[in-house]
């Protein structure tokens, strides 16, 4: 029996190529003259392949190159690791040019989604190709609509999550991310972070049409409020002081994961509160859901993007870099935080 180890060593590069030649082509002749070989050398190969590896790889008694059941699981997973190896072979060659192995973005959880896939989109339409080429500002993200996947984007890979309110900046402080979008800014700076802005979002108080606050007397008052269920979206921070907003002092609260969840809680009636004026402005003007004034001020939140600055003598990396740029767009600033649906013109 083969060791391990010795069917290990014969398992190279060159000989999945042999298999996969063989295969292909039909025959030992054919392949032969397709590697070079003279069909002697190619047979004695297949052996020494066959003898490590403890297995025959062809049908003797056939006068086709016709694989065995070992030999076509070979050829299936030999021709995976094939593509395997030239992917990290083109990674490799990408990341020297530097992009980054990989770019973890935080998007807080009341910006838009499908905006923000829309710079995936872009980011996968660059082509790394030699120092210089993909730099930042050569693809208009916000509209972009290209393939990705196809192995020929940047060199990194991205890891997106969404976060609510101190969550996002927790994400990035603790180095779980290298860019924030949509922090508050509120926070203490350990330093190292850099700050821009992104803009303002303004919030609106709802209640669906047949919740018993539709009908009550404005302005509401938190005499009012506090005898209904008020809907929450918990903060994601784990080790930093969660934040917790317009909730008044022993009022019933239902706190769901995310800000479409509190739309949906709020549309079927089950409680109240403070939503994105962006993200309800659908439901705002079909009618389902019912905008009221309130004796307390109105929220508006101001959010920022933000990246760590201390990269090291090389400065950031392109992938950063580029996202960076794209944020520096009016453009995509308005889109992420006014867009929940649809495509700009």
């Amino acid at each position: 029996m083969a060791s391990p180890t010795h069917a290990r060593l014969a398992l190279t590069p060159d000989a999945l190529v042999m298999i996969d030649t063989i295969a292909r082509e039909g025959s030992f002749a054919a392949a032969a003259r397709e590697l070079g070989k003279v069909p002697s050398a190619l047979t004695y190969n297949v052996r020494q392949l066959e003898e490590a590896l403890d297995v025959l790889l062809f049908d003797r008694s056939s006068r086709q190159a016709q694989l065995t059941a070992a030999g076509a699981e070979l050829l299936h997973e030999g021709r995976r690791l094939l593509q395997e190896m030239d992917a990290v072979a083109n990674r490799v060659k990408r990341v020297a040019s530097g992009w980054e192995a990989e770019l973890a973005i935080s998007v807080e959880d009341i910006l838009s989604m499908p905006v923000v896939f829309e710079l995936v989109q872009a980011f996968c339409e660059v082509r790394a190709g030699p120092r210089g080429a993909g730099a930042p500002g050569e693809t208009a993200a916000i509209g972009a609509a290209a393939a990705c996947g196809d192995g020929s984007g940047p060199a990194t890979r991205l890891r997106l999550r969404t976060d609510v309110m101190v969550g996002t900046w927790e994400a990035l402080v603790t180095g779980h991310v290298d860019l924030a979008i949509g922090v508050s800014g509120q926070q203490a700076n350990p330093g190292g972070i850099e700050l821009r802005p992104l803009g303002d979002v303004p919030f609106v108080f709802c209640v669906a049409p047949h919740h018993p606050l539709a009908a009550a007397e404005e302005p509401l008052t938190d005499a009012q409020l506090v005898h209904y269920r008020a809907i929450a979206v918990a903060d994601t921070a784990q080790r930093l002081a969660p934040l917790t907003v317009n909730l008044l002092p022993g009022q019933d609260v239902l706190t769901v994961p995310h800000m479409r969840a509190k739309l949906e809680a709020q549309l079927r009636g089950l409680g109240c509160g403070f939503v994105p004026e962006p993200m309800a402005r659908a439901h705002l003007e079909a009618g389902h859901l019912v905008q009221r004034r309130t004796a307390r001020a109105s929220v508006v939140a101001r959010l920022f993007y933000a990246w760590r600055a201390e990269r090291g003598a090389l400065g950031l990396g392109r992938a950063l870099a580029w996202w960076i740029d794209q944020l520096e767009s009016p453009k995509t600033r308005q889109a992420l935080i006014e867009r929940h649906a649809g495509r700009l013109p």
